[in-house]
């Protein structure tokens, strides 16, 4: 039986919903006027970096079995979908029409999967010992999460690195890090083996090619532990925030190796928090695997780059781990100057003309 899936934001959620095309389900993005135009005129393309290949792969959603269409959020009935997938910037939320749609999700009690570094509200109130209410703070606007069930609300590490290649249109997206989407399961059964069924698709399917069947990779792993997605932390601490600098912003991987013995230092402590809330030390990645993963991030994170263009929010993982940290009596100089540093840029942005 095919799923039909609602995915809110068609840059970063094509990478996904490519995925879910290629194993033959029905995908509805959700996106603004002038993007769901073009996308229902010319669908979207998403260019994959294949093993055993030099260039680029170009995967067009209509060379795919499943259908795609593009909707405004005011176009969306929740009733009419199995699942969500989150994929927006957080603050993105509580903007006209999606905070409506929200409303109507939580109101269906539609399950979602969020692929955002920025965890839904409701996700965390899953973790044990967690005092959710005190990290609302961190969040643009804590209300676009009320009335979601915490059981409907799932996250998956956003681990896959994509972007918009410069002058293209908005229905093109690159991969620069075909990771996989690591996954918790739901609290509901009926829920998670959907999840688990679209895992297993994804795993089968194949792009049928000029040179016969490819594997695409970026695949969906389900996992039991709902802790598995916490291991993006120190990978976005150690790297994304720490392209922020005070005079100016540099790739990730330089913000890694420039001094490789601070960034073991902040992701090795961010790994002690995420196993002070649960966290097996199977569920994360060690340094060292991560750091060779960076050794290839030559742009800068998207939170440096927002930040830099002048964006008046950005999504605060800094501040949601310290504060979190802090309910367990853990604390780092190193991410308190982040937040410190992340606070002055963002209020200079918020007061320039």
């Amino acid at each position: 039986m095919k799923s039909n899936v609602l995915i809110l934001g068609a840059s970063y959620g094509s990478l996904l919903g490519s995925k879910i095309l290629l194993a033959g389900h029905r995908v509805t993005l959700v996106c603004t006027t002038a993007t769901a135009e073009l996308i229902n005129r010319e669908g979207t393309v998403v260019r994959f970096p294949v093993k055993g290949r030099d260039s680029l792969l170009e995967v067009a959603s209509k060379d795919l079995p499943g259908s795609l269409t593009a909707a405004t959020p005011d176009g969306v009935e929740p009733s009419q979908f199995d699942l969500a997938v989150l994929a927006m910037q957080e603050a993105q939320y509580g903007s006209a029409g999606v905070r409506e749609l929200m409303g109507r999700l939580a109101a269906a009690r539609l399950p979602c999967l969020a692929i955002t570094n920025m965890p839904p509200l409701p996700y965390l109130k899953r973790l044990p010992g967690l005092t959710a209410e005190t990290l609302e703070p961190c969040y643009n606007d804590p209300r676009v999460w009320d009335g979601f069930d915490p059981g409907c609300v799932t996250l998956a590490s956003a681990d896959p690195q994509a972007f918009r290649p410069p002058g293209q249109p908005k229905n093109v997206l690159q991969v620069s890090l075909p990771t996989n989407f690591k996954a918790a399961r739901f609290d509901a059964e009926q829920a998670t083996a959907q999840l688990r069924k679209l895992e297993t698709d994804i795993e089968q399917a194949r792009f049928n090619s000029d040179e016969g069947p490819i594997e695409l990779p970026v695949k969906l792993r389900v996992h039991d532990s709902i802790f598995v997605p916490l291991a993006k932390w120190p990978m976005l601490l150690a790297g994304n925030y720490r392209c922020i600098q005070p005079d100016g912003i540099v790739s990730i991987e330089q913000a890694v190796h420039a001094n490789p013995g601070k960034s073991r230092d902040i992701y090795d402590w961010v790994r002690k928090v995420c196993m002070t809330l649960g966290a097996d030390e199977g569920d994360l990645v060690p340094f060292d695997k991560y750091a060779r993963a960076a050794d290839g991030l030559a742009k800068p994170s998207t939170v440096a780059r927002a930040l830099q263009g002048g964006a008046k929010h950005v999504e605060r993982v800094d501040c949601l781990v310290r504060r979190i940290a802090l309910q367990h009596g853990l604390r780092s100089d190193t991410l308190d100057e982040m937040v410190a540093l992340l606070d002055g840029q963002l209020k200079k942005n918020r007061t320039s003309r």
